[in-house]
């Protein structure tokens, strides 16, 4: 494969967003949307990934380093347009033997194949190659000015004229030239135009005039979408929401009410697991074929294994790994825990830094008391142990195998395997004092309403 250097644009301010988090880091699919961009570039088999941005965007730069850790950083001081952001890239540029694509980085619906679409034009004895789409609304977007399949110029939307205005074939997102191409034409562009800015568009007709073979691709609109403000941004997550859906769907996953549930980009799912109703996958989840999760569950950075039930009701948080056949019911948290093969924590509990062995019985509003507000620390339950409803483990505590714990107890030493553990007081009762309080209680009541 041909090598090739990606640069992706993302030096813009985002004002439309009116958030202080800048605009390609706002998530779509739990994913940043320059996260997208890069994989996507990745995907295309980029070799070298360039990432220019503005001079106060230190959080993009180490969000894309975090995903991309190879990406090499520019900065664009000033911003005088995209070719100029696309120059800053000068060093890596200089030294490309392939191909350059330069990238917009608000377009979270982006893929690998829709890089090939034009890299593979350049394949095919094109000097250039510009993807381009055919929207609903074409306002706003460069024009496609052609002749057949020669791309002669792209004509933005403030400086087209009225006839140049009715072109549906609009300017895309992806720009790829043979590196030798790019680097003869880039410090052509000029500022000639409405908003004295240097335009990426321009290097076509550049191109056109130094003789180069220059050509387009087209792909769907729904895979070029930028995100400029609020609405987009959510058009966006709705699109990739559908996808998701659709293609688990495809691979054997039956979902009861698919616009419902909502999927991470790293969402894995195998076939045969039934999902109810309004779930919410976060980032980091894999949930193993024959599980069952049932209306109105949150799951994140978690493992449910096979044949597992989760819910109603239920949240996953990180670090969950529930083994073979094990069962969380409702209104129960698990965080940082290994829930062991059929081991069940069936409803009100919450268990977090903990390993519960197989077959557990984990009884209602039970919780691990994990944290003495400076240090977590672990609660170990071994194999076939029966925990009490309503007890608390007061960590760090190790309670052996097939050891029972008394309903109601709290209890802060460990359990050795076998025994009984009580850890609560000792139940008194006294006759007739019950009466006697409420007479007082009836008592007091009547006499403030006689004030």
């Amino acid at each position: 494969m041909t090598e090739l250097l990606s640069i992706i644009l993302a030096a813009g301010e985002g004002t439309r967003m009116r958030s202080a988090l800048p605009k390609v880091l706002h998530p779509v699919g739990g994913l940043p949307i320059i996260g997208h961009v890069a994989q996507a570039a990745r995907d295309a088999g980029s070799s070298q990934i360039a990432l220019v941005t503005g001079p106060k965007h230190e959080a993009i730069r180490a969000a894309v380093s975090a995903m991309q850790p190879d990406v090499v950083h520019f900065e664009q001081t000033e911003a005088k347009g995209t070719a100029h952001a696309a120059a800053m890239a000068r060093d890596l540029f200089a030294k490309a033997q392939g191909y350059v694509a330069v990238v917009y980085g608000d377009h979270p619906r982006l893929r690998g194949e829709n890089f090939r679409v034009v890299l593979d034009r350049l394949d095919a004895g094109l000097d250039v190659a510009i993807l381009g789409f055919e929207p609903k609304d074409p306002t706003g977007y460069g024009r496609f000015i052609t002749d057949g399949e020669t791309l002669l110029a792209i004509r933005e939307h403030k400086d087209a004229t009225e006839e140049e205005r009715g072109i549906g074939l609009c300017n895309a997102c992806i720009l790829a030239f043979r590196a030798d191409v790019f680097r003869e034409l880039i410090d052509k562009v000029d500022n000639n135009n409405v908003q004295n800015e240097y335009y990426l568009g321009d290097l076509v007709g550049l191109a056109n005039k130094a003789g180069k073979k220059v050509g387009f691709g087209i792909a769907p609109e729904d895979d070029v979408i930028g995100v400029n403000d609020r609405s987009q941004l959510a058009h966006a997550e709705a699109l990739f929401q559908e996808m998701r859906r659709d293609d688990f769907m495809k691979a054997g996953v039956t979902l009861k009410d698919p616009g419902s549930v909502w999927f991470s980009y790293d969402t894995e799912i195998a076939q045969d697991v039934t999902i109810e109703p309004n779930v919410v996958f976060g980032p980091g989840v894999r949930i193993e074929s024959g599980a069952v999760i049932h209306a109105f569950s949150h799951i994140e950075g978690a493992h449910v294994g096979p044949n597992s039930s989760v819910g109603p009701f239920a949240r996953l948080r990180p670090g969950a790994n529930l083994a073979e056949g094990a069962k969380i019911g409702n209104f129960v948290e698990i965080k940082q825990a290994e829930i062991g093969k059929g081991a069940k924590v069936s409803h009100l509990s919450y268990i977090g830094d903990a390993s519960i062995g197989s077959e557990v019985n984990i009884g209602a509003g039970v919780i691990t008391v994990n944290y003495d507000g400076y240090n977590k620390h672990r609660t170990n339950v071994g194999d076939n142990a029966f925990i009490g409803s309503n007890s608390s483990l007061v960590a760090p505590l190790t309670i052996g195998t097939s050891a029972l714990v008394g309903s109601g107890s709290v209890i802060t030493e460990d359990v050795e395997a076998d025994a009984l553990a009580l850890g609560r007081s000792r139940q008194v009762n006294k006759p007739g004092r019950a009466k006697e309080i409420f007479a007082a209680a009836k008592a007091k009541k009547q006499n403030k309403k006689g004030l």
